[in-house]
């Protein structure tokens, strides 16, 4: 049984193992995606909008939001299994969201696997919409890319 309070954070790198874990738990770590390369590229990009619940020392939830002066996105929103339905998910999208209208965004997007219906009716619950669209998407680089490689040698660099 759940005891501790939770506490929204921003990401700190001694949360990893738990992150990567946590996600895998939630389900959301997929063949085409390595978690470890993609915490790399969220702290070298805008680390500030990744955030983690926390509670009894545990990383119990998670959200990756970016923003690229147009649109927000939601990534990697995760809650423990066992500490679902507490309110946990709702106040890492709420935290993320206050973060994303500090810096100006004017709308927040995010993406749920087509079968997924309990995320999508999470998501509606909270004022998302299912916007009659076509996601498309384009791989640039592998799983486990390091954005150092993605970027190449730096300009002038011998």
């Amino acid at each position: 049984m759940p005891t501790g309070a939770v506490k929204t954070r921003p990401y700190q790198p001694a949360d990893e193992e738990q992150v990567v874990a946590l996600w895998r738990r939630c389900g959301l770590v997929v063949k085409a995606n390595d978690p470890y390369a993609d915490i790399e590229r969220k702290t070298a990009v805008g680390a500030e909008l990744f955030l983690v619940a926390e509670a009894d020392g545990r990383v119990v939830g998670t959200v990756m939001a970016g923003y690229e002066g147009h649109r927000g996105w939601l990534n990697y929103v995760g809650v423990d299994p066992s500490r679902r339905r507490e309110g946990i998910g709702r106040a890492l999208v709420a935290a993320a969201e206050r973060r994303l209208r500090e810096l100006g965004c004017p709308k927040v997007n995010l993406q749920v696997r087509a079968l997924n219906a309990e995320v999508v009716a999470f998501y509606e619950a909270l004022g998302y919409a299912v916007e009659p669209r076509v996601s498309m998407g384009k791989r640039l680089a592998g799983p486990t890319d390091s954005p150092q490689k993605l970027r190449g040698p730096r300009e002038g660099a011998t």
